[in-house]
């Protein structure tokens, strides 16, 4: 997974102007350097119909700006055609739109009427025999649609902020990539493309699940019920399996019997792996439900993560947190390398974990808990009036009133909801890392189970991690502060980027791609907004 750490790391150099894409840009003067003489293309447009199509086309007042700064900024000089006829990038750029297209599914990219222009000029006129005004309308159709094309394909369809995602979007600027498009002639388009390494990787992987849509799939398998198989067990499930995870590229032997070989144990740990599954080898109900999703609700899934991926910038930068809710997982990342991981418990269904970034700022030993209002009167207050003695049994002081509710605390301690120490990174949500003294749920393979907060199965890692460059906070003073019983904060010297996101599909460091579930029912939402809005499957 370290390319989808690489990846999303870049959120977090954005600023508040990554919101959004290129739009409140000042006007462009028309540059009347260039001439005929030293222009890319000695076609040139009048001015006067730039607005005419701006006015017949009713374009918005931001894509009007766009149109009008781009080619004041060439003069009026023609960015697809030359007078020997389609430039080299028009061809380059309609075999881009046409691959996403193809990709996505996206019907809503598709323009029949420049479609049947571009296809004729393609095949039949290449020396341009058409009416100079068809000309200059195909020359304004290609560039609006190219706008068009950047931000479905490079920026995304949605607002990350609409679905939840309070995070800065990634800032394209697609007069920039129209211009690099044009001086490149339509060459190296990896170059140029605002798209991150995770993103195509997973695209090949889609392809691969393309092809494998239009194979003769293996049936679904029938479901073992409480019995599971492992070495020297033989059963039609087994062979079942077997079939399934040769399609998969899991299992990478010709055989199909029913004797479940110690072969098939490397290809089930691989299938679990790739579906977040305890890796123990043995054929379980809980692997074969993950093999029986159909390859078209894969295809989705990775449709729906490969739009959240398009919000994110390109480059990465360097040290960072990264907690991704649905693998349950927190990843450790040190110049583009991931130097180590540890379980997560994230928010229940009704107390979902927020997906944003921030710095964090402090480690807080042996923390109070200061208990947020909704917990006091939900759980709290009812324990009260059923023992009058509750605060003290949960080691719990009351240190005022607000609103209407008693303010509460827990101490630092053993039992402490918070463990021996709690991370901190300022946010308007009230989330932070912390530990947690009910450790057994971490053997859990999915851990939604806290108020929203993410509890870490490894705080002390986590702690000698981030205050190694601190002489002072040695493993034996941190496990010190760990347990006593007043609370300490440390200023952490460099803040650290802290991610937390939500991918249910992605590409790892071993290039497997891993599934895994919905748990807060973002892919759904997604998919009744991408599909019903011109993806079709």
């Amino acid at each position: 997974m370290k390319s989808f750490y690489i990846s999303i790391s870049c959120f977090l150099i954005c600023t508040a102007a990554c919101n959004g894409t290129a739009r409140s840009t000042p006007e462009i003067k028309r540059d009347t350097t260039i001439t005929p003489g030293n222009s890319f293309s000695e076609l040139f447009l009048d001015s006067n119909k730039v607005e005419s199509f701006i006015n017949f086309n009713q374009l918005s007042n931001d894509a009007s700006h766009r149109l009008r700064n781009f080619y004041n900024g060439r003069n009026y000089q023609f960015a697809w055609f030359t007078k020997s006829g389609l430039a080299e990038q028009t061809r380059a750029f309609w075999n881009l739109q046409q691959n996403y297209i193809t990709l996505s599914k996206d019907s809503l990219l598709i323009d029949t009427v420049l479609s049947k222009s571009l296809e004729t000029l393609l095949t039949e006129d290449k020396d341009l025999k058409v009416h100079a005004d068809e000309l200059i309308s195909i020359e304004l159709q290609l560039t609006q649609h190219f706008f068009k094309y950047v931000e479905y394909a490079y920026a995304g369809k949605f607002d990350p902020e609409e679905l939840s995602w309070h995070i800065p979007r990634k800032k394209v600027n697609e007069m920039e990539l129209l211009d690099s498009l044009i001086a490149n002639k339509g060459q190296h388009s990896e170059t140029w493309e605002p798209l991150n390494r995770q993103y195509n990787l997973l695209k090949e992987k889609l392809l691969g699940y393309y092809q494998l849509e239009k194979s003769e799939l293996t049936d679904s398998i029938p479901l073992p019920g409480k019995k599971t198989y492992k070495v020297g067990d033989t059963s039609l499930i087994v062979a079942r399996v077997k079939k399934k995870l040769i399609e998969l590229n899991d299992y990478l032997f010709e055989d199909t019997s029913a004797n479940f070989n110690p072969e098939l144990v490397i290809a089930v740990q691989q299938a679990q792996k790739r579906f977040g599954l305890p890796k123990h080898g043995i054929i379980n109900s809980t692997l074969v439900k993950a093999l029986n999703i159909p390859v078209k609700e894969r295809i989705r899934q990775m449709l729906i993560n490969m739009e959240r991926m398009r919000w994110l910038p390109k480059e990465p930068p360097g040290n960072y947190l990264l907690a991704n809710i649905p693998e349950f997982k927190l990843h450790i990342v040190e110049d583009s390398k991931n130097i180590f991981e540890m379980n997560i418990i994230v928010g229940k269904t009704a107390n979902r974990t927020i997906i944003f970034n921030e710095m964090l700022k402090y480690v807080v030993f042996s923390p109070y808990w200061n208990i947020p209002p909704s917990i006091v009167k939900d759980e709290i207050l009812p324990g009260i009036r059923q023992n009058r003695g509750y605060l003290r049994s949960k080691n719990m002081e009351q240190t005022g009133y607000e609103e209407g509710l008693p303010v509460i605390r827990q101490r630092p301690g053993a039992d402490n909801s918070l463990g021996r120490v709690k991370f901190i990174f300022p946010n308007n949500y009230n989330i932070y890392f912390h530990d947690t003294p009910q450790k057994s749920l971490f053997k859990e393979p999915k851990r939604a189970f806290s108020h929203g907060c993410i509890r870490l199965a490894e705080p002390e890692k986590l702690a000698v991690y981030l205050l190694k460059d601190q002489v002072r906070w040695t493993r034996e003073k941190i496990a010190k502060a760990m347990n006593d019983n007043e609370e300490n904060w440390v200023i952490i010297k460099e803040p650290v980027p802290v991610v937390i996101t939500y991918f249910t599909a992605w590409v790892d460091q071993d290039g497997l791609l891993n599934f895994r579930e919905d748990v807060y029912g973002h892919d759904q939402t997604m998919a009744g907004l991408l599909f019903a809005s011109g993806t079709a499957r």
